[in-house]
Formats: C-alpha cells, sequence, structure tokens
C-alpha cells in the first residue's frame, strides 16, 4: 500500500483481492455462449477457447466460496420480441457477427427463460448467491450490480468469463469508472475470435492487474 495525496492506495494483490472485500464477477458463462448444441455452436461460431477456461472458472469458484468471496453471476438477457434491443442495439449485433451467418436477423440468444439463458453446467450459482441480469455489453449499464457491490462493501473485483473483448472488457472498463479496482483473471476469460481475445488482452494489461486464476486461488489462500 501507498499514500498518494493522504489517500490509501493498494498496490499488492494481496491487498487488492482480500476475500474481506472482493467480488468474482463471472460473466455470461451461459449455454448458448459457450456450449455444444447453444446458439452460438449451431451457427458455427468457433468455441474452441471455452473448455479450458470453464474448468479454471469452475475452480476459482470452489476458491472463492472457501475464502468467502463474494460471488455474482453475470447472466446476459433478451426479452421476447426484442422488447430489449433498440434499433441502435440491433445494429450493434449485427455488426459484431457479422459473417457469422447469411441471416439478415441478428444471432438469436439468451432469450429469457430459455435452455441457452442457462449458466454452464458446473457453474451455477448457489442458492443466495448473487444473479444480476444484464441487457448490454457492460453488467455495470441499466443492472443492480453497483448497488449490490456497495451494499457488501466491495472494493474490488475480479472479471472472469466472456467474452474477452466484448463484455469483459466493457465490464471492467466499467468497474473502473465505478472506482472498483479491477482484476482480469488473465486465463478465466475466452472469445469466439482469438484475435480479438488477444488483441483485448493487450489493451486491458495496460488498463488493469492480470493474474492467472492459480495465483488467484493461491493469494486467497495465504
Amino acid at each position: 500500500m501507498i499514500e498518494i495525496a493522504g489517500k490509501q492506495v493498494f498496490t499488492e494483490l494481496s491487498e487488492i483481492i482480500d476475500p474481506a472485500h472482493t467480488a468474482l464477477v463471472i460473466v455470461d458463462m451461459q449455454r448458448d455462449f459457450c456450449c455444444a448444441g447453444g446458439s452460438f455452436d449451431r451457427l458455427g461460431v468457433d468455441l474452441s477457447m471455452y473448455p479450458p477456461v470453464i474448468e479454471r472458472i469452475a475452480k476459482l469458484i470452489a476458491a472463492a466460496r472457501q475464502s468467502a468471496v463474494t460471488l455474482v453471476f453475470i447472466q446476459m438477457t433478451v426479452l421476447p420480441d426484442r422488447a430489449s434491443d433498440s434499433p441502435a442495439q440491433i445494429r450493434f449485433n449485427l455488426r459484431l457477427h457479422d459473417g457469422h451467418h447469411g441471416q439478415a436477423d441478428p444471432l438469436p440468444y439468451t432469450l429469457d427463460g430459455s435452455e441457452g439463458q442457462r449458466f454452464v453446467p458446473g457453474l451455477e450459482p448457489l442458492d443466495g448467491e448473487l444473479v444480476v441480469k444484464k441487457y448490454r455489453s457492460s453488467a455495470f449499464w441499466g443492472t443492480n450490480l453497483d448497488l449490490l457491490l456497495r451494499s457488501n462493501a466491495i472494493k474490488s473485483v475480479i472479471v472472469a468469463g466472456c467474452t474477452t473483448e466484448g463484455c469483459v472488457e466493457s465490464t471492467a472498463r466499467d468497474a473502473m469508472f465505478s472506482d472498483y479496482y479491477v482484476v482480469i483473471a488473465a486465463d478465466a476469460v475466452a472469445s469466439d475470435d482469438p484475435a480479438q481475445h488477444d488483441a483485448s488482452m493487450y489493451l486491458m494489461a495496460r488498463r488493469f492487474d492480470l493474474a492467472t486464476s492459480e495465483v488467484i486461488r493461491k493469494t486467497w489462500a495465504g
């Protein structure tokens, strides 16, 4: 820890991710995005990065529970008849997935209440753990995430999940703008586009703390 202008600033990873004030935020680990048979898989999206990341996130979740770290599961949600999608959001989705399919409509995914909206098997929240539904890339935009974090005295967030360049980076940036310390679980984020993943990691490494899931778990274990 250092002091700047009379303010105490965490500098060591052990300070930043102290279980007493840290939340592990799991972004969009849902069946439509990550699993065989889900919406993205049916449309030919590359899911090859996800299996090892799912395993690492499962270990992180287990370690968080053992260390009494607050867990928050973020759940991308689309309302029926695209009631939650503005024209601008629809245009964004069309551009985002251009080339993955030959249809005029945006990719259908995570419809509220659908099988594809459910969390990846093995990454489900337990009763009483926090679940935040979101309707845009950032888990902070139009949700109660900030309220839940502040209500539980959270100072730091560790971000894991998918996709690296999309919802993960958007959530990390908004966490920083909301005055949280941000740590990216570097080997527990993934994308269906490895090139965009690499580009995002390059940018985030210059803005946030990065640590592997193993280092995070060992730090919690003391």
